[in-house]
């Protein structure tokens, strides 16, 4: 499923319930049919071989489910299906889980082979509700055996979010620079997912740096591998020894430290004294973690950090992170703005973070203009190099934020649009984007409810995913574009 690291591999359970009113042999055979289904579509399903009428099944099922390491379960009305057995086995797991339920099939067999899933889904939803159960309900939840694996894959990857978050550990390095209080990070609400968090200082980051130097033999082979990746991209070779050496102390840091967590990502002080005290600029580095499943956020972004592995997770593919920067002057030719406005295109830029297999084929590495006439206005290039930059590639993206208000309450927004083919004329790792409804949902989400400058950008269309997944881990407030004829809270209507 992954083609890189830091991902989990999610393995689901499928158990069958029955009441016993109901002949166990209609969940059975119907049963078998879904898990046919499965089979054919590759799922990687576990069939549970209890199936559950009794509080006793329900235990047992639930030992049975766990002894084989699954991450979250599917249960299957297969008929009308006992909901306090159902529930539970459901909580006694603790883990995610969907429910789901059988189609009637014929006419023919309305007599004596009628299941009442349809009826008896709404008993389990209302049980779920009595013991504060969180499950995930699909839209159609009720159908045939081919609809049903369908179901299924589709929760297999909202259960990939679920499982990654939940085992997950944020490293930060540094405060988080005097201009960007904007990147808030409550530690509470991350708790409260789930999510661990190791914070530590620049000192640290420069001792683990400092303390890879004598790794000579494996700098000069992830050097030379950089070299490989940027081809004639290399703008700067004489900065990828230092570079090399940065990247294999993370890495170092992250095997060592991940602890009692799966997974982990960073968030990361990157200027304005990290280039004086290290002599380059971090951003490629930064690109070649994302591109193996190791997001990097700027700026001490925990949220941001958090953000990217959410669409890392729901995407199964690599992600970055971009500031929504800047307006798209009239006089760049757009030949096809992909279902939006004119005034909803934006550009999404960093300095040079994007991993590579997301940026055009003539991405360089180059130094950091902006940081450039911060710091070494006048002179030429030097500790201010180190950005991979390019246009970002052509294609369908997912942005979303997850965040927390000062007082520790969690949002997050969800939107899908383009990256336009067009040139956006400008420097950085920098693409237009086209986000249907944009203008209205800039102004009526990000600026109303004060989300921050950066963005996480999957490269597949992932809202679907990432807002079922977002409402499982119960956050109270996730805010998508609406149309046209729906009025944000705050907007005007008189305008």
């Amino acid at each position: 499923m992954n083609t890189f690291r830091n991902t989990p591999v999610v393995k689901l359970g499928l158990i069958g319930v029955s009441r016993d009113c109901f002949p166990l042999e209609l969940t059975r055979r119907r049963l078998q049919e879904v898990l046919a289904e499965c089979r054919k579509l590759k799922l990687p399903v576990v069939p549970c071989k209890r199936i559950i009428e009794t509080e006793s099944d329900a235990v047992a099922a639930a030992g049975e489910m766990l002894e084989q390491g699954i991450h979250a379960a599917v249960f299957y009305l297969g008929n009308f299906g006992p909901e306090g057995p159902t529930t539970i086995c459901a909580q006694r797991m603790g883990i995610p889980f969907m429910i789901c339920a059988a189609a009637e099939e014929s006419r023919k067999s309305l007599i004596e082979g009628r299941g009442d899933a349809f009826c008896g889904l709404l008993n389990a939803s209302f049980n779920c509700g009595l013991r504060r159960l969180r499950p995930y309900i699909p839209e159609c939840p009720v159908g045939l055996p081919k609809e049903i694996a369908r179901l299924i894959a589709g929760f297999g990857d909202i259960a990939r979010v679920i499982a990654g978050i939940k085992h997950l550990k944020v490293f930060s390095f540094g405060p988080r620079p005097q201009d960007f209080f904007a990147c808030n990070a409550p530690i509470q609400p991350l708790y409260d997912l789930g999510i661990e968090v190791m914070e530590n200082s620049e000192l640290d980051l420069f001792e683990i740096y400092r303390a890879a130097a004598d790794r000579k033999r494996e700098i000069d082979a992830v050097a030379a591998d950089m070299a490989r990746e940027l081809g004639a991209g290399n703008r700067m070779p004489q900065k990828l020894e230092a570079l090399a050496q940065f990247e294999l102390a993370l890495m170092a840091f992250f095997e060592n430290n991940l602890g009692s967590r799966q997974y982990g990502v960073f968030a990361n002080k990157c200027w304005p004294a990290f280039e004086k005290a290290f002599g380059f600029v971090p951003c490629y580095v930064n690109s070649r973690l994302a591109s193996r499943g190791i997001p990097v956020a700027c700026e001490t972004d925990i949220y941001g950090a958090v953000s990217e592995y959410l669409l890392q997770l729901a995407t199964a593919c690599p992600v970055t992170l971009l500031d929504v920067n800047n307006t798209v002057p009239e006089d760049i030719p757009i030949k096809n703005l992909r279902g939006a406005a004119r005034a909803d295109l934006f550009m999404g830029f960093h300095c040079g973070n994007t991993p590579s297999c997301c940026l055009c084929p003539d991405f360089t590495m180059k130094y950091q203009l902006i940081m450039h006439r911060l710091m070494e206005p006048g002179r030429e290039p030097e500790i201010t190099c180190g950005t991979l930059e390019g246009r970002i590639k052509p294609g369908p993206v997912t942005i979303a934020r997850l965040g927390s208000t000062a007082d520790n309450q969690l949002k997050a927004y969800v939107a899908e649009g383009h990256v336009l083919d067009a040139d956006p004329s400008s420097f950085g790792g920098i693409g237009i984007f086209a986000i249907p409804g944009f203008a209205r949902f800039y102004r009526h989400v990000l600026i109303e409810r004060q989300f921050p400058h950066h963005t996480a950008v999957g490269f597949k269309h992932a809202g679907a995913v990432l807002f079922d997944a977002l409402r499982l881990l119960g956050i109270p407030e996730i805010h998508v574009p609406r149309p046209t004829s729906v009025a944000y809270p705050s907007e005007n209507p008189f305008r």
